[in-house]
């Protein structure tokens, strides 16, 4: 089985603690994001998980900055900006991008001062590189009974709220007649996103974040309209993009020029952009059959006249 598999795996991958981690953390990132981004792209919120991917840089340089694992700060961070939103107003569509737009803001401002203050103080040149682009591979094992206790909370905030949150999403004034607390199931579901977004960054770095948390969950619901089969589908996608990066990144190693490898984040994202171009093509096929269903039968030849 080694002799076959030699050609796809690098030597050493499975014996490596490091790719355990990166798999098992990745996964489980993967899951949350899967179910937290399914709401995000029905509720039309990308702009929010993408803002609590670049709050989440304020947060992580500022765990650096104190000696403290950056998935702290991710967490801490994209909470505190959760409530910010929440404090400034997020009741409407308008009012939501206006909130994430001045929290974002404040928020780059901090990046800015921690990431120099750290590169500076502390010498820590890698520091950078881990909290935008993310670095998989050094996730420490302290971290991971944190991650998990992140992915059960959000997993079961979301199974919590499916039912109340997915008829907020799709009908706000139909769920309020229904004597649903609107607000407060946005606020929770905030909540849910600001920790999935965390858990994003922890593996593929803040900036890139997003790409986790909304490109399978919008190829998901390409492929199916119904809510909780896209959010298994969404959690699949993610998870296979994760590994089979890791899987590449792992034996770039190998590749010219040897020794320097290439980031778990670049094969991640590029993997999740072509399988959303792949999952266009079905309802693609589906239109053109629709179109050509509906266009008027040709004109047949007319009689010759006598």
């Amino acid at each position: 089985m080694s002799h076959f598999l030699a050609p796809v795996f690098a030597p050493g991958f499975f014996a490596s603690e490091a790719v355990h981690i990166a798999l098992g953390v990745g996964a489980l990132a993967a899951i949350v994001t899967g179910a937290v981004g399914v709401f995000t792209v029905m509720r039309g919120q990308a702009f929010a998980g993408e803002a609590f991917g670049d709050i989440g840089t304020t947060g992580g340089s500022g765990a650096f900055l104190i000696g403290v694992g950056p998935l702290w700060g991710f967490v801490v961070g994209n909470l505190l900006a959760a409530a910010a939103m929440e404090t400034i107003g997020i009741q409407r569509t308008r009012g939501r991008d206006l909130a994430t737009g001045i929290v974002l803001g404040a928020s780059i401002g901090l990046a800015a001062l921690f990431l120099y203050l750290t590169t500076t103080e502390q010498s820590t040149t890698g520091a950078t590189i881990t909290i935008l682009f993310g670095s998989v591979f050094a996730i420490a094992s302290s971290t991971v009974p944190l991650a998990v206790l992140l992915s059960l909370l959000v997993l079961s905030l979301i199974l919590t709220l499916y039912r109340p949150l997915l008829l907020a999403t799709v009908s706000p004034e139909m769920a309020a007649a229904r004597g649903i607390p609107v607000r407060l199931i946005g606020v929770l579901y905030l909540f849910a996103l600001a920790l999935a977004a965390a858990l994003a960054a922890i593996t593929i770095g803040s900036i890139l974040g997003t790409a986790l948390l909304v490109g399978p969950a919008a190829s998901a619901l390409r492929l199916t309209k119904r809510p909780l089969i896209a959010m298994l589908t969404a959690a699949g996608i993610g998870i296979g993009a994760m590994w089979l990066g890791i899987v590449l990144a792992y034996d770039s190693y190998e590749w010219p020029p040897s020794g320097h490898g290439w980031p778990v984040s670049f094969f991640v994202v590029s993997i999740i952009f072509i399988l959303y171009l792949l999952s266009g093509l079905p309802g693609r096929r589906h239109r053109r059959r629709d179109t050509a269903e509906r266009q008027p039968p040709t004109l047949q030849a007319l009689p010759e006249s006598r």
